[in-house]
């Protein structure tokens, strides 16, 4: 099938690639362009004075490229969508689709792709996160999307053209986790004394909704956002009382941002012309992956493969620190980050998975939805 989208026409003339194949092609995106956090981020963080890096080893033992940046031991969760789409699209070389490049690494043509601007400690708000120094919040983001939007009509010199391109990307989002991890519930901040947990959620969400709205401004069409998962279960959390169980404060507290989300994505569709906004319920699939864990093959759910005290759950993997060797079998990698095996089953569902995964469309759904 030949290319839907002038991008990708245009991509191949720019890397002086034949289309004599392009019969056998089934070419879902030209581009991916990612925001977010620890969670995503795959090296921005690294060149920064910033105390929230994982360019270090143990970090990355699983993955061909060593320790990069990610916060896994191997494939993030939008690195498994990509991989997702050369399952479900062909090769990853012919759809134009690789591992997509860090913003602080992109050049030249490999912002053709797409580009990830996802800064571990980073948040909705520009003050999250403070704690680590060094990071890239939301609103920078997007401002360094629009070098990358800039530089591409640069190099491709159609205006019209790339816009219409944009168009047809994917914007994976997937932001609001730091806020309450390194901002509502850090001591040293007062939002807790400002706001109660709903009133929070609605200031978040409130600006959220302005900054997803700039990116629709910049061209942006197709919105995959992720929302924020069970976090009074990740080891850092469970460290934190004696018993070693969930928080129900911290989860029920994450509650109203993942409700007030949903809202805001049926007013954005509504309200955004041409806009296709979708929610991946992260909450729902790790509830239900921690409620029947060892049906998934996983038999520790209560602590990371690496990291010190409790539940390895007070710090994230140290520098040359050797991680536990069964890593399948493990939920979380760190404190805060799940492994790849995890990354893969949520990865996989928020491409082709149900409405209860993913809603009003799944990654794939979106993603061709437009396109003829």
């Amino acid at each position: 099938m030949l290319s839907l989208c002038a991008f990708c026409v245009l991509w191949h003339a720019v890397l002086g690639q034949q289309q004599d194949d392009a019969d056998n092609r089934q070419e879902l995106v030209p581009a991916m362009f990612i925001f977010g956090d620890s969670l995503i981020d795959n090296g921005n963080n690294n060149q920064l004075a910033s105390l929230a890096k994982a360019n270090y080893y143990p970090y990355g033992i699983d993955f061909q490229g060593g320790a990069t940046g990610r916060f896994s031991n191997g494939y993030t969760m939008v690195d498994t969508i990509v991989e997702v789409f050369e399952v479900f699209a062909c090769a990853a070389e012919l759809l134009g689709l690789p591992l997509i490049p860090a913003f602080s690494q992109a050049s030249g043509d490999q912002v053709l792709h797409g580009v990830n601007y996802a800064s571990a400690a980073a948040g909705i708000l520009d003050v999250t996160g403070k704690n680590f120094v060094g990071r890239i919040p939301f609103n920078q983001q997007i401002q360094n999307f629009q070098t990358t939007l800039d530089q591409i009509t640069a190099n491709l010199g159609s205006a019209d053209e790339v816009a219409k391109s944009i168009g047809k990307c994917i914007f994976f989002v997937g932001m609001g986790s730091n806020d309450y991890l390194n901002n509502y519930l850090m001591p040293n901040y007062q939002t807790r004394n400002q706001y109660d947990g709903q009133q929070y959620a609605s200031l978040l969400v409130d600006q959220y909704s302005k900054q997803l709205t700039s990116l629709y401004n910049l061209g942006a069409r197709k919105f995959a956002l992720a929302g924020l998962g069970v976090m009074g279960c990740i080891p850092s959390i469970l460290a934190q009382n004696d018993r070693g169980v969930c928080s129900d404060d911290v989860n029920k507290l994450v509650q109203p941002f993942n409700a007030n989300v949903k809202t805001m994505i049926a007013n954005l569709n509504t309200n955004l012309p041409g806009a296709k906004f979708t929610f991946i319920d992260i909450d729902r699939m790790f509830q239900e992956l921690l409620s029947n864990y060892k049906s998934y093959g996983f038999s520790v759910a209560d602590r990371g493969c690496c990291g010190i005290g409790k539940n390895r759950g007070q710090i994230t993997c140290l520098p040359f620190q050797t991680p536990c060797p069964n890593r399948n079998e493990y939920v979380f990698w760190d404190a805060f980050h799940p492994t790849e095996a995890v990354n893969v089953i949520m990865g996989r569902r928020a491409f082709n998975g149900d409405q209860t995964m993913a809603y009003p469309l799944n990654i794939q759904q979106l993603a061709t939805i437009g396109n003829q």
